[in-house]
């Protein structure tokens, strides 16, 4: 058991000084923390790395196993690699000891309460949070046999910090996938506020991340343009699509004048179901042989039920979380996700592989995997008359739905599988070694 938060141990505040050195120039401290130098890692590919047996650390700041796309993808990729013969171990803070993780982000939580007040007359709770966690998973990690890895792959900011580190005496490939728009995307949604300190300190942890990897793998390329803003160079980035692996179901359609609407997806505000049902109320006397299923569960799951009964929808079904998405894809003919936020959601590539004419958002990655009027139909997201419209049109139009649902499964075919996916990490990380 690490003794560390002992009394007789002294407190350094110097492990990322870096964010240290951030805060200090944000308050005006007159001898602000030398951040130290970084040196940002390069990389030129090599065609002729031969392939060799890789043993691979996959890190993530959050649970794991757990349920969510992170996850997912984590366990997709173990699975993919392990498949190509590599062995691959994956590492997250609730693998260590929870007694051990509780009294290490009680003692730096202590200790930087004291440490911030002292400094800067105030301590945010936000940044207080994150650096304990930064802090105590760093000090479990330590104790760890990092250098019998190969290749350690990031799967957040605060692993790639953290691990960039730890990495400093391994110098080991350290590659970074990022799995949302961080700093960026909290400021658009008004979770930080702009010119804060914690734009400070956080936006500090996405261009650290950046300069400690050796190559970042993006899940899309809307990526691209926001990490370039903060400092990331194009050959240091490489798209590689999101692969899953899904067996389509058995079951049938009972009945084939009925026409099935599906959408799968968490009831959050950000996915826009409410978009959904007000475009179908605009088409109220056209869904007379159509069932409007809803899958997932969250916390707008009252408000929405509410809006269907306001809106007196009465072929919209809620069947909350569900294990047998592939079956339910089997008995449907069109998939909508209306969201108004994402990256690359799972779901859309589940209803590809699925054979389903797909109706969506011009939002984050999905254009790139969804061609307009070619793998399916894309409208501009919050916009319930669109939605009608395509929406009507695809119920109108078998032939249509087939032709698009035949193209987007060819697409996923080709392109997002686990197989695919792993293949092309795989080619990464031998080109690193």
């Amino acid at each position: 058991m690490t003794d560390i938060y002992q009394n007789d141990q002294p407190f350094l505040q110097n492990i990322f000084p870096y964010l240290i050195a951030e805060m200090d120039r944000y308050y005006g401290i007159n001898n602000p923390f030398n951040g130290g130098k970084v040196i940002e890692r390069e990389h030129i590919y090599s065609a002729q790395t031969p392939k060799k047996q890789m043993k691979v650390l996959i890190t993530t700041f959050w649970d794991y196993p757990f349920i969510g796309g992170l996850q997912n993808y984590i366990t997709s990729l173990k699975t993919g690699l392990e498949n190509l013969g590599h062995s691959v171990d994956v590492i997250a803070p609730n693998h260590f000891p929870s007694d051990e993780m509780e009294a290490l982000r009680d003692y730096f939580s202590k200790k930087f309460t004291y440490f911030f007040t002292e400094r800067y007359g105030s301590c945010n709770d936000k940044i207080l949070h994150n650096i304990s966690k930064l802090y105590s998973y760093y000090t479990m990690l330590e104790n760890m046999n990092l250098a019998q890895y190969d290749i350690i792959h990031a799967q957040d900011r605060y692993t790639a910090n953290v691990m960039g580190v730890l990495n400093h005496a391994l110098q080991k490939p350290l590659l970074f996938t990022p799995h949302g728009f961080m700093t960026h995307n909290r400021l658009k949604f008004n979770l930080i506020e702009k010119g804060s300190v914690e734009e400070i300190y956080f936006s500090a942890i996405d261009k650290q991340a950046i300069k400690y990897a050796n190559q970042i793998i993006i899940l899309c390329d809307v990526f691209r343009p926001i990490l370039m803003d903060i400092g990331a160079s194009e050959n240091k980035m490489t798209t590689v699509y999101t692969g899953i692996e899904f067996g389509g179901g058995t079951i049938k359609k009972e009945s084939k004048n009925k026409t099935v609407i599906t959408c799968v997806a968490r009831l959050r505000p950000r996915k826009g179901h409410k978009y959904l049902f007000k475009a179908l109320a605009r088409l109220k006397d056209k869904l007379e042989n159509v069932e409007v299923r809803i899958v997932g569960d969250g916390e707008m799951k009252k408000k929405l039920k509410k809006l269907v009964r306001k809106l007196k929808l009465k072929n919209v079904s809620f069947l909350g979380s569900r294990e047998d998405i592939p079956e339910l894809l089997s008995e449907s003919d069109i998939f909508v996700l209306p969201t108004t936020s994402d990256t690359l959601p799972i779901s859309i590539i589940e209803a590809m592989l699925s054979n389903q004419a797909i109706l969506t958002t011009n939002c984050g990655g999905i254009p790139e995997i969804i061609k307009n009027h070619y793998s399916g139909l894309i409208v501009e997201p919050a916009n319930s008359k669109q939605l009608a419209e395509k929406l009507l049109f695809l119920l109108e139009n078998k032939t249509a739905r087939s032709e698009l649902a035949s193209n987007a499964k060819e697409f996923a075919f080709q392109h997002l599988t686990v197989s695919k996916m792993s293949q092309k990490i795989e080619v990464i990380y031998q080109s690193l070694l």
